[in-house]
């Protein structure tokens, strides 16, 4: 995971300052050094290191706690507050396209960063504008097989006009996206190795004849310390309106990115996560920040329900833990929508706490014990879904036979489901399960 690192080492720097009962500039003059040591080896930036590390330790010093406020947690708020600052500050509005006119983004960066990929996901992310992608790039072998396979995928219309000039395909591509009412025309341009003279004469040139409304910077989220002189060198030319990073979920150290909304004063848009058309979240300095320090991202966790479930189907699950009707079959439903949401242990780590709580080996434990769940319940038939109470011996040994697991772990995971009915019971009692309640974001027991 992107910044995993950084994360542990920042989290390690200010539990340093556990114990203490004041902040001075004697006590935080190691958890400093350690907060300033996690983001140069994270590649941040090193004037920015520096900043960062003395405007922490500017508000810290000698400053009056607030009643019940611990000196490790102030600490702990003032790294938050910097690293939101680092990464840009919070934007007033995230970025949105009106649809009553048509938008044109200019897609740039260097060869490899993902740029052809992303176009596909903005065309996906914004598919309600009837977006149409433009193949630019007659430089990369593949490239315009490449984009009509994404606008496919993303169920966009596509345009491409072989080897012509590219300033003559973004004429042409604008022509034909105006013909068939899209109201997004997204043009992919070509990449370089690095940056020329030539690649940025030809993307002024294509600038002129597009007249973007946007000029969208695709940047490798594991580029290193390059990164930055790449989005200078494109902003200074091109006058770049945003960034979105690229393989987000890669395990570099990332801090580079970190550093590009500072230096360029151009906001971070979108992350790139993975390589599906879905993998495309709006960035938050807020969200990544509290990411970072391991306090989850509950709006980020809600966002991606939101995405595999619907309004009709919360109900009906909700109708049915709240009346006890609920069975294994239902438990399958829900696990396979939880898959669809991504990996186990990054939605864990959404819920603030559990990142510190849980290690990697135990999120990836929760990660095989999914699987073998969902391999359990798969392997039964729809009444033993219905009725688990009929697992006689032989069932079991089928089902074990079936999902490559044995008795005992098939009888613990019955168990575990009957607690888990037992405890929506008690959650029926106390009101938890009434519309009123779930919508007013009430919870039982005094949570």
């Amino acid at each position: 995971m992107m910044f995993g690192g950084l994360s542990e080492k920042l989290q390690t720097a200010v539990s340093k300052m556990s114990g203490q009962s004041s902040l001075t500039e004697e006590n935080i003059k190691d958890a400093l050094r350690d907060v300033r040591l996690a983001l140069l080896e994270a590649d941040v930036n090193f004037l920015l290191v520096k900043e960062v590390v003395e405007q922490i330790r500017q508000k810290a010093v000698g400053v009056a706690l607030e009643k019940g406020v611990q000196p490790a947690q102030k600490l702990f708020s003032l790294v938050h507050e910097q690293l939101v600052e680092l990464l840009g500050g919070e934007q007033p509005t995230p970025f949105q396209l009106s649809s009553g006119r048509q938008h044109k983004i200019l897609m740039v960066g260097l060869q490899g960063s993902g740029k052809t990929t992303t176009a596909g996901k903005l065309a996906r992310y914004f598919k309600d504008l009837k977006p149409t992608l433009v193949a630019a790039d007659i430089y990369r072998p593949a490239a315009i097989s490449q984009l009509a396979t994404v606008a496919k995928q993303a169920g966009a219309d596509f345009y491409q006009a072989g080897q012509k000039d590219p300033v003559e395909i973004a004429r042409e591509g604008l022509a034909k996206a105006k013909e068939s009412n899209s109201r997004l025309v997204i043009l992919d341009t070509a990449g370089r190795l690095q940056i020329d003279e030539d690649l940025m004469n030809e993307l002024i040139r294509v600038k002129a004849a597009f007249e973007p409304d946007h000029i969208l910077m695709v940047l490798d989220s594991m580029t290193g310390q390059e990164a930055i002189k790449v989005a200078q060198a494109f902003d200074e030319k091109l006058n770049i309106t945003g960034v979105i990073l690229s393989k987000a979920d890669g395990d570099a150290r990332g801090g580079a990115a970190l550093s590009v909304s500072k230096v360029t004063k151009k906001p971070i848009l979108f992350l790139g996560i993975g390589e599906k058309l879905d993998g495309l979240e709006l960035f938050s300095a807020q969200r990544v920040a509290s990411r970072i320090l391991g306090m989850g991202d509950v709006v980020g966790l809600v966002e991606k329900a939101s995405e595999v479930m619907d309004e009709s189907t919360a109900k009906k699950m909700q109708r049915k833990m709240g009346s006890g009707e609920f069975n294994l079959e239902d438990f399958l439903e829900q696990m396979q929508m939880i898959k669809k949401m991504g990996p186990m242990g990054d939605l864990l780590k959404m819920i603030p706490g559990v990142g510190q709580m849980i290690g990697e080996e135990q999120l990836g434990g929760v990660e095989q014990e999914m699987k073998r769940t969902v391999a359990i319940i798969s392997s039964m038939t729809p009444h033993e879904r219905q009725d688990p109470s009929i697992l006689n011996g032989s069932r079991k040994r089928r089902v074990a036979q079936g999902s490559g697991t044995n008795a005992q772990q098939i009888n613990h995971l019955l168990r575990q489901f009957e607690q888990m009915k037992q405890a929506m019971k008690q959650m029926k009692k106390a009101g938890f399960f009434k519309p009123a309640n779930l919508l007013k974001g009430k919870l039982p027991f005094g949570m």
